[in-house]
């Protein structure tokens, strides 16, 4: 049986502040998140039209030499595994979940419980389906997966692995959040 919310929330502070002594470089980010997790009592939950959290995945091959990235079929660009907390306050939980949803790779694991990295980013709005514009409190993890072969979800137009100098030539492009994950990946890991 798993950590009551409250638990899980308060872990998530704790695993937020750790995160901010070891990467001062990315204090401001990880600061806004651990304030609109600690203010926001539905931060978890996509219906919080001003932004939620989110759960990703820096997701690398068995060999740890390529990292799994999907072309988004909303926001056109690729980017790394994730999605909504959908209530779950357990994001590494939501990262692992919704890697292997977007990936349909089953047994991956995580290389640490702590925080990969931590991002802020604007959703722009679709009107048709009444969504405004959002922001996403992005919590990302460091998993790996078993093997390279995927299953395509509805959610992608497409997906690969590549090397850390592929995804700087990536057409369209990688954002910057995915190369600043790029350039955090473990070089003893290629």
């Amino acid at each position: 049986m798993g950590m009551n919310p409250h638990d899980e929330r308060a872990t998530l502070c704790t695993q937020l502040s750790r995160y901010m002594e070891k990467h001062p470089e990315n204090r401001a980010n990880a600061e806004r998140v651990l304030q609109f997790v600690m203010e926001t009592p539905d931060c978890f939950e996509r219906g919080h039209q001003a932004g939620h959290i989110t759960g990703s995945a820096w997701l690398l091959n068995a060999a740890a030499d390529k990292a799994l990235l999907t072309l988004h079929h909303k926001l056109r660009i690729w980017v790394q595994p994730g999605g909504h907390a959908d209530g779950d306050a357990n994001v590494l939980r939501v990262a692992l979940r919704e890697a292997e949803e977007e990936s349909g790779i089953l047994g991956l694991t995580a290389l640490s419980p702590e925080i990969f990295d931590v991002d802020i980013h604007t959703i722009p709005a679709r009107p048709t389906a009444g969504e405004p514009e959002h922001l996403h409190y992005d919590i990302r993890y460091l998993l790996q997966a078993p093997h390279e072969s995927f299953i395509i979800s509805d959610e992608s137009d497409a997906l690969g692995w590549f090397t850390r100098e592929e995804i700087h030539h990536l057409t369209p492009p990688a954002d910057d959040a995915t190369l600043r994950l790029a350039a955090l990946w473990p070089k003893d890991k290629e």
